[in-house]
C-alpha cells in the first residue's frame, strides 16, 4: 500500500522526480546542450552546441547560431516531460551529465543529427555518426562556416 502510495504521489508531482539514476519532468531550456528540471541542471552528454552568444555564418551572413540552437530544442520539446538518464557525477559546473529523451526518442542525437549540436569528442564518442549525417547532409551548423563550440569558449 505504501508503494502504491508513493507511485501515485509521483504520477500526480510530474513537475520532476529523481528516481535511482533518472530525473524526469517539464524542463527549462538553458540552452542547446543544458535544461533545468526543477532545482536540477542537466547537460546533455556527448554534445557541444554553439554558447547563446556565438555566431557563425552561412550564404555570407553572420547569425547567432547559438539562439538557433536553443530555440531548436525548445521546439523539439514543447511542453512534453522529458527523462533523463544520468551518466556520471555531476561536471564542474555541478550540472548533472545525461541522455535526455522524450518517450524514446533521444534529444541529444536529434540535436547532432539535426546539425545544432556537434558530437563533443572529448568526452564521448556515441553521436560522431549523427554528426558525420549532418555533415553529409549539410543541417544546422554544416550548411555553413563556425567554430566547435569548445574553440568558441577558449576564444571568448
Amino acid at each position: 500500500m505504501k508503494r502504491l502510495a508513493f507511485v501515485l504521489i509521483i504520477l500526480l508531482n510530474l513537475n520532476t522526480n529523481i528516481i535511482g539514476s533518472e530525473i524526469f519532468g517539464f524542463p527549462v531550456i538553458t540552452d542547446g546542450d543544458t535544461i533545468k528540471i526543477s532545482n536540477n541542471k542537466i547537460r546533455l552528454h556527448g554534445i557541444d552546441a554553439p554558447e547563446r552568444n556565438q555566431k557563425c555564418a552561412k550564404n555570407s551572413k553572420e547569425y547567432n547560431c547559438g539562439t538557433v540552437a536553443t530555440r531548436a530544442l525548445i521546439k523539439k520539446i514543447k511542453k512534453n516531460i522529458v527523462k533523463c538518464i544520468v551518466q556520471e557525477n555531476k561536471d564542474r559546473y555541478d550540472r548533472f551529465i545525461g541522455v535526455c529523451f522524450i518517450e524514446k526518442n533521444d534529444l541529444n542525437k536529434w540535436m547532432v543529427r539535426n546539425g545544432y549540436a556537434i558530437a563533443y569528442r572529448r568526452y564521448s564518442k556515441d553521436y560522431i555518426l549523427d554528426e558525420e549525417f549532418a555533415k553529409t547532409n549539410k543541417l544546422g551548423l554544416w550548411s555553413g562556416t563556425f567554430l566547435r563550440p569548445e574553440i568558441w569558449r577558449k576564444l571568448n
